[in-house]
């Protein structure tokens, strides 16, 4: 199946939608030779502009189209490609990336960092949404490059370690194999990425895959800004996509996993909410609405993620 058609049977349904309890803790630390350095944050003239992400993208577009980086709000900016989602969050320590992109996608995320005015060594922790990929598929190439600690869900580790999909996961068998992480740090449900004055916390929402994470984090604004914060999520794909012999109604378990997952995002703490695929958000509509912020838009995604599953479990009944 092309990329394009599948992106686009995996999320169009959610896009319409917008016209927990906790598990042991492990909070990750910053690496003890983490240099600081006094300058991380981007120069006002190298904020990104998303007049230029809006005229080069279109909506659900190829996954490897280059595409320019913008800031999404404060300290947090996009700077994937045009299909796929790549979100760098800046501190006064070091970055934090979530996701990577394809192999080919990586070499665009790292270009756009360096566009940003920023040094992709700079960038401490390599973060993931769901292990696929089209989103993890770069994770070797950019760990490489930055020295960054890759930090995986428990489900998600063994997948970094063998570039395999996890036998459970609905679309085990319909992907090549990615390149291996052979170094990465585990986090459970409710853990905390820390570094400096950056905190994002880690919501275990399986579903599209078994390793899949959501992440919160508040967007505040860089010196000279407005004195703004927003609580931003990242939330995963969580759509109903599988290989064609895989039925949900064979797996209670995975299908009772993907309802709480869908409770828990419509719980989120969430003023903005970006996904990995950036139209699964309706992100470019938003943005040519005026503005990425408002409310309701993790309870809209989770109500529209809800519809999706039930048409599939339907279907199935139906066969």
């Amino acid at each position: 199946m092309g990329q394009a058609m599948f992106a686009r049977a995996a999320i169009a349904a959610i896009a319409m939608a917008l016209a927990g309890c906790a598990a042991a803790v492990e909070d990750v630390a910053p690496p003890a030779s983490a240099a600081s350095s006094p300058n991380f944050s981007p120069a006002r003239n190298d904020r990104g502009d998303s007049a230029a992400f809006l005229s080069a993208c279109k909506d659900f577009d190829e996954w490897d189209k280059p595409a320019p980086p913008f800031r999404i709000s404060g300290n947090t900016f996009h700077v994937g490609t045009c299909g796929i989602s790549a979100i760098l969050v800046t501190g006064e320590e070091g970055h934090v990336l979530i996701d990577s992109g394809t192999d080919a996608g990586a070499d665009v995320v790292l270009a756009n960092i360096r566009a940003l005015g920023l040094n992709p060594r700079d960038v401490r922790y390599l973060l993931h949404s769901h292990e696929h990929f089209d989103h993890v598929g770069g994770h070797a190439r950019i760990a490489a490059a930055t020295g960054a600690t890759v930090v995986a869900s428990p489900q998600a580790l063994q997948v970094f370690q063998n570039g395999e999909a996890h036998p459970d996961d609905p679309q085990a068998g319909m992907h090549d194999a990615f390149a291996r992480v052979s170094q990465v740090r585990r986090i459970d449900d409710g853990g905390t990425v820390k570094l400096g004055n950056l905190e994002l916390t880690a919501h275990l929402t399986p579903g599209h895959s078994p390793g899949a994470m959501s992440w919160t984090w508040r967007a505040c604004a860089l010196p000279g800004d407005p004195p703004v914060c927003r609580r931003i999520a990242y939330v995963d794909s969580l759509s109903p996509i599988s290989a064609e012999a895989y039925r949900f109604t064979d797996h209670p378990g995975a299908v009772a996993a993907f309802r709480k997952s869908i409770a828990r995002v419509r719980a989120l703490p969430c003023d903005l909410i970006l996904t990995p695929h950036p139209s699964a958000s309706d992100m470019l509509t938003r943005m040519r609405g005026g503005g990425l912020a408002g409310e309701g838009q993790c309870g809209a995604y989770a109500d529209g993620i809800a519809k999706r599953l039930d048409a599939r479990l339907a279907e199935e009944a139906g066969e």
